[in-house]
């Protein structure tokens, strides 16, 4: 198959507009991963409007779209049961002086979804969840460190990110407070727990994610290490949550945590998170505890409304149909799809996508084998050539078998030129621009404005 010229896209008002956000906005963005720097230069399109899996742009571009709101959307873009409770709700009051009878309701509808937590406690992020998760932990065992599985993200707060490359502005003494451990490989905590005797308050996992699911039995031993160590057992559910089931990859695995952090596919992109667990450590946060009281969470925004009333909705839905079902549906479509295109060519050493059909990613690999940032940014590229958006294959239950098939034909179509620059040994001549950079690095280059 020979290369076939495809123009890009017209992307000039998109990158206006980019240029006014990064002269008002750090980094040009509100979140890291939305950054234009995780696109190929002058090829990050700025949204304007999107209806179930499409969105189109500044431009007047139409993609089909993956990702799907950093995975909070999994019933798609406008979805109208919940834009017509949100609807119903606004002329009735946003945010009052006591709590709402939407709260009881709300609280009812998710500890129905998420039987083995007691009590529920809503936010608007999942970094202030999950940070009270932690705090709640070290107030119940009166220790200070935590141990985190080897995941990408759990929190923009201070005792996460100072694990990370941007660490920047976070004393030693915090990051030293963060220990890491290998998802799959129990003695690596059982050795955490060795070398810590007495000191590590929590262990934090996601207890899947879309390339990695736990070996059998895993979930289980942590379960019942963390209970022998008196540690508190927490799930971060941020991803999981509503899309490998509506109570998460812990209704899938069988395994309940001590508390457990929601977020994203919980609001169908309105912004609300949870965080919920047993009694008796969610009542540290109340005032039922002879106990020092924990700042737990008080939010002026946790319990508005149209957060709640959204959440509402997204349980209705799954409680109706069967969003996981039509989300597994196209994911599986679109990986046999594309990796046959990819087989067929043989550059399934090269080019893969993979993970579970509800949260699939596409691997990229150069010349030699390794994971590559230059073919990353060609394959993104091409894929926007085909009219197709996203950093990862992230679907929704929106996803139809027309927007699967076109991104099938987009994939199809980007080969002749991603096994050009295979046999070239490099991209020189088919990237324009710098290739994307890691969200989370330590300095603005490669990608400095």
């Amino acid at each position: 198959m020979l290369p076939v010229e495809r123009p890009a896209p017209d992307f000039s008002r998109s990158n206006a507009l980019a240029d006014r956000l990064h002269a008002m906005v750090p980094g040009g963005a509100h979140t890291y991963a939305r950054g234009d720097d995780q696109y190929p230069e002058g090829m990050a399109p700025i949204i304007e409007r999107g209806h179930g899996a499409r969105v189109w742009d500044a431009d007047g571009n139409e993609f089909v779209e993956y990702g799907m709101g950093l995975r909070a959307v999994t019933l798609g873009h406008g979805y109208a049961p919940v834009l017509d409770a949100v609807r119903d709700v606004l002329g009735r009051g946003v945010s009052f002086t006591r709590p709402s009878t939407l709260e009881v309701a709300a609280a009812e509808d998710f500890l129905a979804t998420v039987p083995g937590a007691d009590m529920v406690k809503f936010a608007k992020n999942g970094s202030d969840a999950t940070t009270a998760a932690l705090k709640l932990a070290r107030a119940a065992t009166g220790r200070d460190l935590v141990a985190v599985a080897d995941q990408p993200f759990f929190s923009v707060d201070d005792w996460f990110i100072g694990t990370t490359g941007m660490h920047a502005g976070i004393p030693a003494a915090t990051r030293d407070a963060t220990l890491r451990f290998g998802f799959n490989d129990l003695d690596s905590l059982r050795a955490l727990f060795a070398a810590h005797p007495g000191r590590i308050a929590a262990v934090f996992m996601e207890a899947a994610t879309g390339l990695v699911a736990p070996e059998p039995g895993f979930l289980a031993a942590v379960r019942e290490l963390c209970t022998a160590e008196g540690t508190v057992l927490v799930f971060d559910e941020m991803i999981t949550g509503f899309r490998w089931a509506a109570g998460g990859a812990q209704e899938v695995h069988g395994v309940v945590p001590d508390l457990s952090t929601w977020g994203k596919a919980m609001g169908n992109g309105f912004p609300i998170a949870a965080l919920a667990g047993k009694r008796e450590l969610m009542e540290l946060g109340g005032l039922a505890t002879d106990a020092s009281r924990v700042f737990l969470l008080s939010t002026t925004n946790g319990p508005e409304t149209v957060g709640l009333t959204a959440f509402r909705a997204v349980v209705a839905a799954y409680r109706a149909g069967d969003p996981i079902a039509a989300m597994r549906h196209a994911g599986e479509r679109l990986t046999a799809g594309a990796n046959a295109a990819i087989e067929a060519e043989g550059l399934q050493e090269h080019l893969l996508v993979a993970g579970h059909p509800n949260c699939l990613v596409f691997l990229t690999r150069g010349p030699d084998g390794l994971p590559s940032q230059e073919f990353r940014t060609l394959f993104l590229a091409e894929l926007l050539r085909g009219g197709v958006l996203g950093q990862s294959f992230v679907v929704s239950a929106a996803h139809t078998d027309a927007d699967v098939d076109q991104t099938v034909q987009a994939v199809t179509d980007a080969l002749p030129t991603y096994r050009k620059a295979l046999e070239h040994g490099s991209t020189a001549g088919l990237l324009e621009g710098r290739p994307v950079a890691p969200a989370l690095r330590t300095h603005a280059a490669p990608r400095r404005r």
